[in-house]
């Protein structure tokens, strides 16, 4: 008989989104009347910028002739895009970053997984605690941790806990790591990192000869013009860090699929025998050899986000989903709840009311307001005590939400 791999069954029950589904279909089902506004999932809901669209189009019709049709694209990415995304991405805020060092990709959700494709088994991992569910199960998936504690905390991590106390930013470890997740702005807290922050964690890494993952999916929200977007930045970064972006938050691309990531022809890591190899021919050959690549048309749409009408509807979009992250910020503060986030963010942190757990609060929320959001504890054992609100929804529903919870929690 076929036999599996076993790294499969140390995770635990469920993907966190897939068991809050589970709750909420549950309770429609129970109660097919229930208005429910879902606030959990990071999904967006605001449709697709008219230049993308338009751009989109004329790329379908490009396919109906001859003459310019695409049949397979270059693994790595249109060189028309990968142009666009240096210039306006990197290179127009001093990164010194090529197109010949971007990859594009459907997802950066796939790629701060597939990453570990070029990574050996023997690498001490460190991730905040709380962190994006993805980084940890996929290196539970690869094999690079033991079992699941009793607090849900894998053998093998390093996790590096965030909370309030430190600002939602963590300490620099201690001892040696040789990878390293960061996300800023932050996937679960909305926190942001400054450049000093950045720049220890950057030196830190030099001195390590440790490799930073830095997902940089929900830059687009920041609106402090002294907060970096990127960790290219930061100066040194190029030898240290591999960058993860995507279209999907700030162009709405979550149901087009998008994304890129960044890595530096300059950084390198070690071999077997000692010797250093340049990870951007270990990205290119896994790259080349598992991936097609992204569509022609959703290339072309991707594309539009660069130009001037592509920019200034991309802009608005951002608008709309930071008011909303506003609203539910001053709502909440209003009624109570001491909140953090939600301001170069789409994501509100809140502590849950009353000494409640986050699957208590969430499943309290969902039966009193009829509001899903995602229970902190989802994200990571020092995420206990904590909720998290997501701010992509139409603004009829998240001030209907906001209506609902203020009547229900109101101190």
């Amino acid at each position: 008989m076929a036999t599996i791999n076993d790294n499969y069954l140390k995770l635990k029950a469920g993907y966190l989104f897939p068991e809050i589904a589970r709750r909420v279909n549950a309770f429609a089902e129970a109660n097919p009347d229930a208005p429910i506004i879902k606030l959990g999932i990071g999904d967006v809901t605001e449709p697709l910028p008219q230049a993308c669209r338009t751009a989109m189009i004329r790329a379908v019709e490009d396919m109906g002739s001859r003459d310019t049709f695409k049949g397979y694209g270059p693994e790595q990415g249109y060189l028309w895009l990968r142009e666009k995304i240096a210039s306006y991405d990197f290179q127009s805020r001093g990164c010194d970053i090529d197109a010949s060092e971007i990859f594009i990709s459907d997802g950066s959700k796939c790629d701060t997984g597939n990453i570990l494709d070029i990574f050996g088994k023997n690498n001490t991992i460190a991730v905040t605690d709380p962190v994006y569910p993805v980084y940890v199960d996929t290196n539970v998936m690869a094999g690079h941790t033991g079992q699941a504690s009793g607090k849900g905390e894998y053998e093998g991590l390093i996790y590096l806990p965030i909370s309030a106390d430190n600002d939602f930013t963590a300490e620099i470890p201690a001892t040696k790591v040789d990878l390293i997740y960061l996300c800023f702005p932050n996937n679960p807290t909305g926190a942001t990192a400054t450049k000093e922050h950045l720049q220890a964690w950057v030196d830190y890494a030099k001195a390590n000869g440790s490799i930073i993952f830095f997902d940089a999916a929900y830059e687009a929200f920041i609106t402090d013009p002294s907060l970096p977007h990127s960790i290219y930045e930061i100066e040194g970064a190029r030898d240290c860090a591999i960058e993860f972006r995507s279209f999907s938050k700030n162009a709405g691309f979550t149901g087009t699929r998008c994304a890129f990531t960044v890595v530096p022809k300059t950084l390198k890591a070690k071999a077997a025998d000692g010797g250093n190899v340049e990870l951007w021919n270990l990205w290119n050959r896994r790259q080349s050899t598992k991936f097609n690549g992204v569509s022609y048309i959703v290339q072309r749409g991707a594309e539009a986000v660069y130009s001037e009408d592509g920019q200034a509807q991309v802009k608005e979009l951002v608008g709309f989903y930071l008011e909303n992250a506003k609203i539910i910020r001053e709502k909440l503060t209003a009624a109570g709840f001491t909140v953090y986030g939600g301001t170069n963010a789409p994501y509100i942190w809140l502590q849950t009311p009353d000494g409640l757990s986050s699957w208590d609060f969430f499943d309290k929320l969902l039966q009193t307001a009829n509001v899903v959001g995602t229970p902190g504890s989802g994200f990571g054992a020092a995420g206990e005590g904590y909720f998290r609100i997501s701010a992509f929804n139409s603004r009829d529903n998240v001030e209907e939400a906001m209506r609902r919870i203020t009547e229900k929690f109101s101190s």
